[in-house]
C-alpha cells in the first residue's frame, strides 16, 4: 500500500487511466444519452486522457508529483474533445491547483485536491444538471474517509463515485428511460478505480487490466438520435484571450446553443466548447474574443469517427531479460524477447510497438528492469496501445508468467492469470559476493558465496567459491524454501555455475524432498550463479 503518491505513481495511475478508458470506451460510447445521444462520450473522454498522458512524455521522470499533474492537466485542456473531455480537464486543472509543486500526494491532500476538481469541473458547464459526471465528481470529493491514509481515502471516493453513479437515473429522467447511468459519471469511475489498483501497489497498466478485467456494469444500448432537441452542432477550439474576453465570449455562446463551457488553464489559454446551429456565429464570437485555432466541428448524426486500425495482430509478450541464452529460451515460447545490458527505455519501445500486436504484457526480467518497463509502456499506451506490466522480481518468475499465457483468454483476464502465477513463484539466489558488506544474517566478505530468498539473504558461505560451497548454500535455500511446500522447482543455470552443479541438486531433491519435480535450463545469467523458482 503507498503512503503517498510520487511523480511516478502519478505518471502510472495516468498510464492505467488511459488503458481502462481504452477497454470501457465502447462499453460508455453505447450508454451515452444525455446531453445528446451521439455516442462519443468513452471516445471523447480516452482522446482526452491519451493527450493528457502525452504530455507527460517531455516531462522529466524525476520530476515532482504537482509538476507531473500540472502537465496532466495542460495535456487535458488542450486537447479536450467533447462536453466529458472538458469537465475532465478542469477536474485535473483543479488536481494541479490544489497539488502545487508538491513533492508527494498524501491521503488528505489527495482529499483537497478532489475537493478543487470537483469545484473547477462544475464550473466549466455553463447549467450544471443533477445525474451528469458532475454529480459524480461532486460524491467522491464530500465522501470523508474514517482514516487520513492515501488508500482509504481513495477507496472511499471510488465507492461514492459508484454509488452516486447508480443514482443517476433517478436523477435525470432520459437516463432511466434508456435504462442506463450517465456515461460521463461511468468514466469517472473508471478513473477512480485505476487510482484505487495503484495506490493498493499495484503495476501502472497491471492496474488497469484489473479494472477493466470485470463485466461492463450497464450494457444497455441507447438509441442514436440524430441531434440534440434543438441544435445540430457541436464546436470546439483552442482560445487565446483574456479572461474578461473569455468571460464575454461565454455569455455570447450561451444565447447560440447550450453544453457551453469556457475553460482555461489559467495562462491564458482557454478550451471553448458549445452545441449550437450557427457555427459561423461561434467561430466569428471567438475570433472576436482573442485568437482560436484548432476550430473543430461535428454535426450529431454523422457517425462517429473511428480509429484507422494499424495493428497486425490482437496479442504479444514481451520480455527485457539479461542473457542471450535466457532470450532465446522465451523466444522458443513465442515471446519477444530483448536482451538489456544498459536498459533503454527506447530500445524496449521499439520492441512493443514492433509486435504491431494491440495489447501487450511486458515481463521484466529483474527488478532493476521494471521502472523501465514502465516508462516504455507509458509512452505505448499515449501512443494507442494497450501495454501492460507484470511485474517480476526473477526470471524464474517471467517462465512461470509465461507457461500460464494463453491468447484465447480476454487480454484483461489472462494478464491476472500471468501476473497471479509470477507472484506465487517464490524466487531464491546463489550470488557470490561483489563487496563486503552487511546482510540480515552477519556480514559477509568480497568473495562470500551469498543464498537469497524472496529477496532477503538467508545465508553466507565463506569463500573460496567452487563446487562445495556452492552446493552448500544451493540445497541450504532450497531446503528453507520447500520447507514452506512446493512441487516444482525450476532452476536458472548462470555462465559461472559448474558442470556438476545441476547434479548434486538432483541427488539432493530425491533424497530430502521428493514430492518436487525438478526443471534445470541454461540461463547463461551473470549476476547470479543460480536462480531459483519455487512452485
Amino acid at each position: 500500500m503507498l503512503q503517498a503518491l510520487d511523480a511516478g505513481e502519478v505518471r502510472r495511475w495516468a498510464a492505467a487511466s488511459v488503458s481502462a478508458l481504452d477497454v470501457h470506451r465502447e462499453a460508455i460510447d453505447r450508454i451515452n444519452v444525455y446531453p445528446v445521444a451521439d455516442n462519443d462520450t468513452g471516445s471523447n473522454l480516452l482522446h482526452t486522457m491519451r493527450a493528457a498522458l502525452a504530455a507527460l512524455l517531455d516531462l522529466p521522470t524525476d520530476g515532482t508529483a504537482g509538476s507531473v499533474i500540472t502537465a496532466l492537466a495542460k495535456g487535458a485542456l488542450a486537447e479536450a474533445r467533447g462536453n466529458s473531455g472538458v469537465i475532465i480537464s478542469q477536474f485535473l486543472r483543479g488536481l494541479a491547483e490544489a497539488t502545487g509543486d508538491a513533492e508527494t500526494i498524501t491521503g488528505p491532500a489527495l482529499r483537497a485536491a478532489l475537493g478543487r476538481g470537483a469545484e473547477l469541473a462544475t464550473a466549466a458547464v455553463s447549467e450544471p444538471v443533477p445525474g451528469t459526471m458532475l454529480s459524480v465528481l461532486d460524491a467522491a470529493a464530500a465522501r470523508v474517509s474514517d482514516s487520513d491514509s492515501l488508500v482509504s481515502v481513495a477507496r472511499e471516493a471510488a465507492r461514492a463515485a459508484a454509488q452516486a453513479l447508480a443514482a443517476t437515473p433517478r436523477q435525470l429522467a432520459v437516463l432511466a428511460e434508456a435504462g442506463v447511468v450517465d456515461a460521463g459519471g461511468r468514466g469517472v469511475v473508471v478513473l477512480l478505480d485505476a487510482l484505487v489498483a495503484v495506490v493498493s501497489g499495484e503495476s501502472a497498466a497491471l492496474s488497469a487490466a484489473r479494472v477493466v478485467a470485470a463485466e461492463p456494469y450497464y450494457p444497455l444500448v441507447a438509441r442514436r438520435e440524430a441531434g440534440s432537441d434543438q441544435y445540430s452542432y457541436e464546436v470546439m477550439y483552442l482560445l487565446e484571450g483574456r479572461a474578461d474576453s473569455a468571460a464575454v465570449l461565454r455569455d455570447t455562446l450561451v444565447g447560440l446553443g447550450d453544453c457551453v463551457s469556457v475553460v482555461g488553464d489559467g495562462a491564458g489559454l482557454w478550451t471553448v466548447h458549445v452545441h449550437c446551429n450557427d457555427v459561423g456565429a461561434a467561430v466569428e464570437a471567438g475570433v472576436d474574443a482573442g485568437r482560436p485555432r484548432k476550430i473543430r466541428v461535428a454535426r450529431f448524426d454523422d457517425a462517429p469517427a473511428t480509429e484507422v486500425g494499424r495493428f497486425t495482430q490482437d496479442r504479444a509478450v514481451v520480455a527485457p531479460v539479461r542473457s542471450v541464452e535466457l532470450a532465446a529460451l522465451l523466444t522458443g515460447e513465442g515471446v519477444a524477447a530483448l536482451r538489456v545490458l544498459e536498459p533503454s527505455v527506447y530500445e524496449l519501445l521499439d520492441v512493443i510497438t514492433g509486435t504491431g500486436a494491440a495489447h501487450v504484457a511486458v515481463l521484466p526480467g529483474d527488478r532493476g528492469l521494471i521502472e523501465i518497463a514502465d516508462e516504455a509502456a507509458i509512452r505505448a499506451v499515449a501512443a494507442g496501445q494497450d501495454v501492460v506490466v507484470v511485474p517480476c522480481s526473477s526470471p524464474v518468475q517471467v517462465l512461470a508468467a509465461v507457461a500460464v499465457h494463453d491468447p484465447r483468454r480476454r487480454a484483461g483476464d489472462d494478464v491476472v492469470r500471468m501476473a497471479e502465477a509470477a507472484a506465487l513463484t517464490r524466487r531464491g539466489e546463489v550470488v557470490v559476493a561483489a563487496e563486503d558488506a552487511m546482510t540480515w544474517v552477519g556480514r559477509c566478505a568480497e568473495g562470500d558465496v551469498l543464498g537469497f530468498a524472496d529477496g532477503e539473504v538467508v545465508l553466507v558461505e565463506p569463500g573460496p567459491v567452487d563446487l562445495d560451497s556452492l552446493d552448500r548454500v544451493a540445497r541450504g535455500v532450497l531446503g528453507r524454501m520447500l520447507g514452506m511446500g512446493g512441487e516444482l522447482v525450476t532452476v536458472l543455470s548462470g555462465a559461472d555455475a559448474p558442470s556438476e552443479l545441476e547434479g548434486e541438486l538432483r541427488d539432493f531433491l530425491r533424497l530430502e524432498h521428493p514430492e518436487a519435480d525438478l526443471v534445470v535450463y541454461q540461463g547463461g545469467q551473470t549476476d547470479a550463479v543460480l536462480h531459483f523458482g519455487v512452485e
